[in-house]
């Protein structure tokens, strides 16, 4: 039987690289040969043991939520892709048939899977998923790019697109990591006017690169003033936090404007906020956003063919599939921000 490499994450900063069976394909599946699989902020809660998704039923999977690859085996039921095709990977298999999975949001099926921790996922050099978790990408887009354009850059496009960014939006985007800098990339070619916010130096300097109108420390002494003298008098018309931390949560509802939209994207167990102040009396929508609808793609991909968006960019770091213990060591340490696996 054909073997292939493929990256596990059992806890305790533990990284293996194992020899398994390439799978086959079921009639409705295809087998995509993986040239590039990013690795994102929450593959450390496996590797530390503490799955965000799946809690202890994660861990025993292939990991990897990020792939882009070329199809080279279909099952007998597929019709819609041929070996050859260019795709990235949907990372929610849903049943299907829900409302959830029929509206493109497999996430909210009852009965979903997550790639890379409660189903096989791409940091292998093949990976088999069902045919409508394929995402086509064009001739002219990197694997690298078809990657980062899921998780990372779709799940910021749909949040700013939540929140409604367009030319006359001054959003605020707290904590600059792979995130937090495709939301930079997302909200300016939307037309907004962007502050971005990370008390480390190195991440404000490239979300500058990236085009950020203003970026500020938020510890300093005169952030809020900066923000406020950036946003005008009532505050910013929207905000994206990706750091997760209660600080952020709280710095983004005081610089909002009456009717302002806010989206929580990073992860967090828990915060503290004073609804009355912050939210209630200035009628503020906050609300959660995670990844993006299947439907949401075709227009991912028309920002960024439109907006000429270098995605390849947020890639500062590559590396092959047996240089994973370094990889992710190198990523817990924040010595690289998006960190890419690729063949």
């Amino acid at each position: 039987m054909a073997k292939m490499n493929a990256v596990f994450l059992p806890g305790n900063k533990q990284v293996e690289i194992r020899s398994v069976a390439i799978p086959q394909p079921g009639p409705d599946e295809v087998l995509v040969e993986i040239k590039a699989s990013c690795i994102c902020r929450s593959d450390l809660s496996l590797y530390y043991g503490n799955a965000v998704v799946g809690g202890e039923a994660a861990g025993a999977c292939i990991t990897g939520h990020e792939p882009a690859g070329v199809v080279v085996k279909t099952g007998e039921a597929v019709n819609e892709f041929a070996p050859g095709d260019r795709v990235a990977v949907y990372l929610a298999v849903g049943c299907g048939v829900c409302k959830h999975c029929r509206s493109g949001h497999h996430y909210l099926c009852a009965k979903w899977r997550c790639l890379g921790f409660t189903a096989d996922g791409g940091n292998a050099d093949f990976l088999k998923v069902p045919a409508r978790n394929l995402l086509k990408t064009p001739d002219g887009m990197s694997h690298i790019a078809a990657a980062i354009s899921t998780d990372a850059f779709g799940t910021l496009y749909s949040a700013c697109r939540k929140v409604g960014i367009d030319g006359a939006s001054a959003v605020g985007i707290w904590g600059l990591g792979p995130m937090g800098s495709a939301g930079v990339l997302a909200a300016k070619a939307m037309g907004g006017r962007v502050v971005a916010l990370d008390p480390i130096a190195e991440r404000r300097a490239f979300a500058k690169k990236l085009g950020a109108d203003l970026v500020i420390d938020p510890l300093a002494d005169d952030a809020m003033d900066q923000v406020r003298e950036f946003a005008g008098d009532e505050g910013l018309t929207g905000a994206i936090d990706c750091s997760g931390q209660s600080a952020a949560h709280n710095m983004a509802l005081d610089a909002a404007a009456p009717f302002a939209r806010i989206a929580m994207v990073g992860e967090a167990a828990e915060t503290t906020i004073k609804p009355s102040d912050q939210m209630i009396r200035k009628q503020l929508t906050v609300f959660g956003s995670w990844y993006f609808g299947m439907d949401e793609y075709e227009d991912i991909l028309a920002l960024i063919s439109r907006h000429g968006i270098d995605l390849e960019r947020l890639a500062t770091h590559t590396f092959d599939l047996q240089d994973a213990e370094r990889a992710f060591r190198m990523f817990d340490q924040r010595e690289t921000e998006k960190a890419v696996f690729v063949r």
